[in-house]
């Protein structure tokens, strides 16, 4: 066995030392790894909404309720970043001899956060995104808005082959969280083809589930966002139809899409009191809904409706690690690209996240530490 010579490394990283103030730049020098842990060098994080709300302290729940991160085990400060591609530096003892050479210093991997504790239910049969007990990187534990990320076993990583030049950090980074949540939610969804599917919001997110659905269900594509900018990225990413909700009715706009019997599915990437109100007005009979994004609020049903026309509300949150490993797949042969429009130096951290909450990045931005 060979053991990975430890150097004494202090690394910066860009942390929320407290919600809704500016992210800090720190020094921190990382653990060693030990047993299965696994140091990487990050080369790209992306920004994600989650670290928006990270970085408010919370979300927006009933009657503007706010529902606190710290009510949720989030404990400040933190390092957030949970869209992580980089490059081994350092194995712990056990990764080293478990992995026998299949991971090595300097491979370029994929890092999966959504990590549970291992005990649950869904951990169990491999759901570690929805434990009950979750320890996800850069949410509960310090995360990859940092030179380096400490990684709690070599399971957690997918290795890249490094010569591809199609495959570049930014791109793979983007694929844990954003390209994963999207392809939770077209799973979710259950389209068939032909299907009449809305995708709510054209945004990084919605943009890969506008990839994924046209790519592995044959659905006709509707996008509906309030940016005509981001309606026509939808557009060259494989929507069929494009509602701008700003400027149309988008009830009366879907309907006549779908000569007047409505969605067989809606993926809402926004998630706000009114989408989701728009969203439960398009729907087909036996209709699905995914709600997907976290901006939040509340929702007023019909209840007589739910049952008599066999309507499905679900909750779709990331995914597991063997979808990760099928999405790397569907990258390496070209089926989904991510579209990386923003691309920001560590210290750019809190402009970043400024940019994404006020709509300002088209497609996927990512930090390079």
């Amino acid at each position: 066995m060979v053991r990975t010579k430890w150097k004494v490394i202090i690394l910066n990283a860009a942390r929320i030392v407290k919600p809704g103030e500016p992210l800090e730049i720190q020094e921190i020098e990382p653990q060693r790894p030990k047993g299965s842990q696994v140091l990487i060098k990050v080369q790209s994080v992306g920004v994600c909404h989650s670290d928006i709300h990270l970085w408010e302290g919370g979300y927006e729940g009933i009657g503007g309720q706010f529902l606190k991160t710290t009510d949720r085990g989030v404990k400040y400060p933190v390092t957030p970043g949970h869209e992580v591609a980089g490059y081994v530096e350092s194995l712990g003892e056990e990764a080293s001899s478990a992995l026998g050479g299949v991971i090595t210093k300097n491979e370029k991997v994929l890092v999966y956060p959504w990590i549970g504790e291992g005990l649950c239910p869904a951990c169990r049969v491999g759901d570690e995104n929805l434990c009950d007990k979750p320890r996800s990187l850069g949410l509960y534990t310090d995360g990859g808005y940092s030179e380096y990320l400490l990684v709690p076993s070599y399971k957690y990583l997918i290795k890249i082959d490094d010569n591809r030049n199609d495959l570049d950090a930014d791109s793979i980074a983007t694929l844990s969280c954003s390209a994963l949540t999207a392809y939770g939610a077209v799973k979710n969804a259950n389209l068939g083809p032909n299907d009449n599917v809305v995708i709510v919001g054209a945004g990084g997110v919605g943009v890969m589930a506008i990839q994924l659905a046209k790519a592995v269900t044959g659905a006709r594509i509707i996008a509906m966002d309030l940016d005509d900018n981001k309606l026509k990225l939808a557009k060259e990413n494989g929507a069929d139809f494009f509602v701008n909700s700003k400027k149309q009715n988008a009830v009366d706009a879907v309907m006549e899409l779908t000569n007047k019997m409505g969605a067989d599915a809606v993926i809402d990437f926004v998630n706000a009191s009114k989408s989701v109100e728009t969203d439960m007005q398009i729907l087909r009979r036996r209709a699905r809904v995914v709600l997907v994004g976290l901006f939040g609020g509340e929702l007023r049903l019909s209840l007589v409706s739910m049952p008599t026309r066999a309507y499905r509300l679900i909750g779709s949150y990331t995914g597991n690690l063997n979808q990760l490993t099928e999405l790397v797949s569907l990258a390496k042969r070209g089926i989904i690209k991510p579209v990386i429009s923003n691309r920001f130096k560590l210290n750019q951290a809190t402009e970043a996240l400024q940019m994404l909450r006020d709509g300002k990045i088209v497609g996927r931005g990512v930090i390079n530490p």
